[in-house]
């Protein structure tokens, strides 16, 4: 596996370059989601992802900050392709029988 290092500490490219945090399986993106959905801290976010150190937060937070339109355009992409995905599914079998049952 390649990577390709960054000039934040804690972040480094993988060989698809999608920005990793090094020394984990995180890919910044994911955090950044977190902040997004729930406006959460650094300290709420080392709360719930505990694995991670502050340092390697904040450097993933330094890097969304600095290459912010690239990450938010990738998490546009991400949500346009869920969206599709759910088009192309179609309502599941068990959704058509709640709904049969007026549950929903």
């Amino acid at each position: 596996m390649t990577t390709t290092n960054t000039e934040y500490k804690y972040v480094h490219l993988d060989e698809k370059n999608v920005p990793m945090i090094t020394g984990s399986t995180m890919k910044v993106v994911e955090l950044i989601t977190s902040v997004k959905a729930y406006s959460w801290t650094a300290e709420e976010l080392h709360e719930s992802y505990p694995h991670l150190s502050m340092s390697q937060i904040y450097s993933a937070l330094a890097y969304y900050w600095d290459n912010q339109a690239e990450i938010d355009a990738d998490m546009e992409e991400r949500e346009e392709y869920v969206k599709q995905a759910e088009l192309e599914a179609g309502i599941s079998p068990f959704a058509i029988r709640i709904r049969e049952m007026g549950l929903k």
